[in-house]
């Protein structure tokens, strides 16, 4: 295997487990009827999923 294509994996691995984390995330705070905090226009904001 070349060193693009190992890359290239680990790219997609990397990415499928960030999609992972953020359904669980969100999945966990609706369930525990919590807020989110992200940032939006440069200001900090607080969102009920």
């Amino acid at each position: 295997m070349n060193n693009s294509a190992t890359n290239q994996e680990i790219k997609t691995k990397i990415l499928q487990g960030l999609e992972l984390a953020y359904e669980r995330l969100l999945k966990t705070k609706r369930a525990n009827n919590g807020e989110l905090v992200v940032l939006r226009d440069h200001k900090i904001v607080r969102i009920k999923p």
